[in-house]
């Protein structure tokens, strides 16, 4: 594992909370309507299914804006975990704008169940773009084990693991694999921009892990999980591939290819129970 992955990552997304807070950042005055749910959880909807009554807890929360629309779905409790201090705080703002009655907490995902308790939730979500940035997909498994009652639901929307293997567009079109598709010590990356904002950010240096689906689903199964529900989706949250890639005109914040678009799968929606026993 590269040793320094927490360091550099938590400056990296330290420096990302003032662009994704700010002008040309993420949609936060639309939460001023109690109606409005963010792109991520409005795609997803139709999956998750309402949330009456059910302790959600939701991992890696960044500023919050997916675990505010999580709590307008009708959940008893939504607790949001980041390890960020700067997204913790702008989760507080957004849920104290948003009048949605919801609890931040900073904390590595590693460390969630010291810091939530055991079998505290009905419904672990975890959204896009979370699980590339954790070294070691068995341990993640784990502790959604452990956060969840037994019977209770994970739901997790991510990058297509070959989405994380693909390299930056290249000027003939084609899409190729540069990256590793397998789990390994991690990649370094360095990119001066981030797909929300304006600027530059100040820590461009990042380290991010990719799980194979065979891994990812072996890690649950080892854990405890039924796997309940798997699909593969041609779109995604953000521009991965820039002129190759225009807004989806069946779904608003989610991108496609504008060419060849069943070449790849983008994203993934995967459900699982927890067993009994476990």
């Amino acid at each position: 594992m590269t040793d320094d992955w927490r360091t550099v990552n938590l400056a990296n997304w330290e420096s990302r909370v003032p662009m994704h807070t700010g002008p040309g950042g993420y949609d936060l005055a639309s939460f001023d309507d109690p109606e409005y749910l963010s792109g991520v959880v409005s795609y997803d909807l139709p999956r998750l299914g309402r949330l009456d009554g059910l302790d959600v807890v939701h991992l890696q929360c960044h500023i919050g804006t997916d675990t505010v629309s999580l709590a307008r779905l009708g959940a008893k409790s939504v607790t949001g975990l980041d390890f960020s201090p700067s997204a913790v705080e702008a989760g507080r703002a957004l849920a104290t704008r948003a009048g949605n009655d919801v609890t931040f907490v900073e904390a590595d995902v590693a460390g969630a169940v010291d810091a939530l308790g055991a079998e505290c939730a009905d419904v672990v979500y975890t959204g896009i773009g979370a699980l590339c940035w954790l070294p070691d997909i068995r341990e993640w498994a784990g502790v959604v084990a452990a956060l969840l009652r037994p019977g209770g639901r994970l739901f997790v929307r991510e990058g297509h693991p070959i989405l994380w293997a693909m390299s930056d567009p290249r000027p003939d079109g084609l899409l190729v694999v540069e990256y590793p598709y397998f789990e390994t010590p991690g990649t370094r990356f360095v990119y001066e921009d981030t797909y929300a904002g304006t600027g530059v950010v100040s820590s461009p240096e990042s380290i991010s892990f990719n799980h194979g689906l065979g891994e990812i689903f072996t890690a649950l199964l080892e854990a405890g999980f039924t796997i309940t529900g798997f699909e593969e989706h041609r779109e995604l949250a953000w521009n991965f591939f820039d002129d190759a890639m225009i807004e989806s005109p069946d779904f608003d914040g989610e991108f496609v290819l504008v060419e060849g678009g069943e070449r790849l799968p983008l994203t993934y929606t995967l459900q699982a129970v927890k067993g009994p026993g476990h």
